[in-house]
């Protein structure tokens, strides 16, 4: 028996075969971009911590996962039987199909996407809401474009799978590429050359999307832009024009431009901050040290709102931010008023810098998504900004191709974007090779001349000792000393003195001191 190789190539012209694979490309890419719009939402519901939105997502998942496509397509098509008002739509077998592969491929899906969720560093979360996002602004404009990204080779890899798995649908009676090759052998008995050519159409939807799929993947891979280009002399010319006056809201005299009282954390029953009181002038520059596990980090997350208190209250410019309600005999409830969230900005140790955004884009990020001011003026007070810092020259670079130094520039950039009251440094230079403390430092240290009012958690003693108003020294979770820096130097602080013992002080003059010497 001999290949009949003219039936077979006549075949490739069929105009079944070729409206057939018109079908199985509507059915195959309707299912799968639907399938990862709710897969997401099903992601998302299963890592939730509330068992409602959790429990849901899990049962679904699991079931779904359990069942064979072929019940599914059955079981649906068959639903009129039923419920007869579904036959309107289901008695169409595209439709039948579609939908039954979106409830199969949904449940598949969400733990691919669930995979490039989990993928998405902690911090990236932390850097958002920092700058003011909510939930869903958090989701849509840092999350889910990373983890799409990661997400996007086996996302492709299940496209491939749908497509094949398109040809179940037959068993609905749905003209697709594999009908078509069963009615035609059904006839002539030409079984080889028939399944060749059903094959050929399969192999050649796949390619085709398989092509396009890795031109999607490569255009989002941002290591693969080219960023080497000089910068936009536009926004060369914006960094040197002057910055319109802002008015800030005026507080009343004496009133702490921050103030916390009494804040209590335990993790797992443990304590690691107990009891602290800390008072911030407008414009004081408090520098927090004491040795690791001294509680320094959790004090500056807390003042943040990115950890719940346990106990206690934090106010901003004498207004309630952070503090418990207490109803009966419920468990206090955790209240954070948002609107005081953008007089804060933070610096992270670890950069934190959204990976997918230029330079640029990662100062306009918050303010856009706020609607701070037109995008004319954002561009401006950016530039502005990363002259400041140094940066302008790196606007439309990428994150990844920026030193450590030039990371946390660009971040101190980027929190000062929403014009925040309050800057918060958690251990800004701890993630950088020594040659590159320097640079940020010097960044750090003129925003605190401009009158900044700042909270700089630090092991650089020379530089929290030149550069603040005051030092709070904490220990196992308390604040232990918190005066002027000459105070705690020359003073009779044995506990102190053990601590800076292996410190040798470069400057002997304190910017406090020089405060007071010059009025």
């Amino acid at each position: 028996m001999t290949f009949d190789w003219n039936y077979f190539l006549g075949l490739l012209t069929d105009a079944d075969f070729w409206l057939a694979t018109w079908t199985v490309c509507k059915l195959s890419l309707a299912s799968w971009a639907i399938s990862i719009v709710l897969g997401f939402v099903l992601a998302l519901g299963k890592q939730a911590t509330r068992p409602w939105l959790s429990i849901p997502a899990r049962v679904y998942i699991w079931l779904f996962r359990s069942l064979p496509l072929l019940v599914l397509l059955i079981f649906v098509y068959n639903l009129p039987q039923a419920l007869p008002g579904s036959s309107v739509l289901l008695s169409d077998p595209f439709w039948a199909g579609l939908i039954a592969l979106v409830l199969s491929e949904t449940a598949y899906i969400a733990e691919i996407h669930r995979g490039g969720l989990l993928s998405i560093p902690k911090g990236q979360r932390e850097a958002a809401r920092a700058l003011g996002l909510r939930y869903s602004g958090i989701q849509w404009r840092i999350i889910i474009p990373q983890a799409i990204r990661v997400s996007l080779p086996s996302l492709a890899n299940e496209y491939i799978s749908i497509v094949k798995l398109s040809s179940l649908v037959s068993v609905i009676s749905l003209t697709e590429i594999l009908m078509v090759g069963q009615r035609l052998y059904s006839q002539n008995f030409l079984v080889m050359e028939t399944m060749a050519a059903v094959a050929f159409y399969y192999v050649f939807i796949v390619t085709v999307f398989d092509f396009l799929l890795k031109r999607l993947e490569r255009y989002l891979d941002v290591s693969q832009r080219n960023t080497a280009r000089p910068p936009d002399p536009t926004l060369l010319a914006l960094a040197h024009q002057p910055l319109p006056t802002v008015a800030r809201p005026t507080t009343e005299a004496q009133v702490p431009a921050l103030q916390a009282s009494k804040l209590h954390k335990a993790y797992n029953n443990v304590e690691v901050l107990g009891a602290v009181d800390l008072q911030i002038q407008p414009g004081e520059v408090v520098s927090v040290i004491g040795p690791s596990g001294s509680g320094k980090t959790t004090l500056i997350r807390l003042l943040n709102g990115l950890e719940q208190i346990d106990n206690g209250e934090i106010r901003i410019n004498g207004q309630p931010f952070i503090h418990l309600l207490q109803q009966g005999a419920q468990k206090p409830r955790f209240i954070e008023h948002d609107n005081h969230r953008l007089n804060i900005g933070m610096v992270f140790q670890s950069f934190n810098l959204f990976p997918h955004l230029t330079v640029l884009n990662n100062l306009l990020l918050a303010p856009r998504y706020h609607r701070a001011a037109p995008l004319s003026a954002l561009k401006h007070q950016a530039c502005v900004l990363l002259q400041k810092v140094g940066m302008l020259e790196h606007a439309m670079k990428y994150p990844h191709q920026l030193s450590g130094g030039q990371q946390q520039r660009v971040a101190i950039a980027r929190a000062l974007m929403m014009r925040p009251q309050i800057m918060l440094f958690d251990e800004p230079t701890s993630a950088l090779d020594p040659e590159k403390v320097h640079e940020v430092l010097q960044v750090i240290e003129a925003l605190a001349k401009e009158g900044i009012t700042m909270i700089i958690v630090t092991h650089e003693m020379n530089f929290a000792f030149t550069v603040s108003d005051r030092i709070v020294f904490m220990e196992k979770g308390r604040v232990v000393y918190d005066d002027a820096p000459q105070a705690l130097r020359d003073g009779h602080y044995p506990r102190i003195n053990a601590f800076l013992k292996d410190v040798n002080f470069a400057v002997s003059e304190t910017r406090g001191t020089d405060e007071k010497d010059n009025p």
